[in-house]
């Protein structure tokens, strides 16, 4: 897994580097998210990476019945990842990662539980991991990492500490 976070790690000093415009002009998440899925593929290239990408396969990716998570459609059915790192074709899913910007007050609740859901090994579209990353104009916030279906505290301090040794974050 820290190969795979080191990667995300550099995909950030890129996009920091080279996107400073998107902050300066203050634009919404979803440019943000797909200028950093830019710099993430290229991290990744035998993996294929999408954003908002609702499907497993040929089948559209669902909540199971029962769960109170919330959704982005208006049926309340599809999970729309940010991003995600995955191969299209023969699923397997590596990791999903959501963007949210430091300016943005609306609750955490509803990333952290859709990284939950897609981190879950007992439900079909489980990533491998997910990554929260939280964004301001020069540096990441906050970020979480999600392992089985939860937030994991050891790999979350592991990846601060290497966000920190990079330049990325000031707290």
């Amino acid at each position: 897994m820290h190969t795979e976070l080191n990667k995300v790690v550099t995909a950030l000093q890129e996009f920091y580097s080279r996107e400073g415009f998107l902050f300066e002009k203050d634009v919404g998440e979803r440019a943000l998210t797909h200028r950093f899925a830019v710099h993430l593929e290229r991290q990744f290239p035998s993996w294929s990476v999408d954003c908002d990408f609702d499907r497993l396969g040929e089948r559209t990716l669902h909540l199971p019945h029962g769960s109170i998570i919330s959704t982005d459609d208006h049926l309340g059915k599809s999970i729309y990842p940010d991003i995600v790192v995955h191969n299209r074709e023969i699923p397997k899913n590596l990791l999903a990662v959501e963007i949210r910007k430091a300016s943005n007050h609306q609750p955490l609740a509803h990333d952290q539980h859709k990284l939950r859901a897609l981190t879950d090994p007992h439900v079909w579209f489980a990533y491998w991991m997910g990554a929260l990353l939280v964004l301001e104009r020069k540096s990441v916030t906050s970020a979480e990492i999600y392992v089985g279906g939860a937030p994991d505290r050891t790999l979350s301090a592991w990846f601060h500490d290497r966000l920190k040794q990079a330049g990325l974050t000031t707290h």
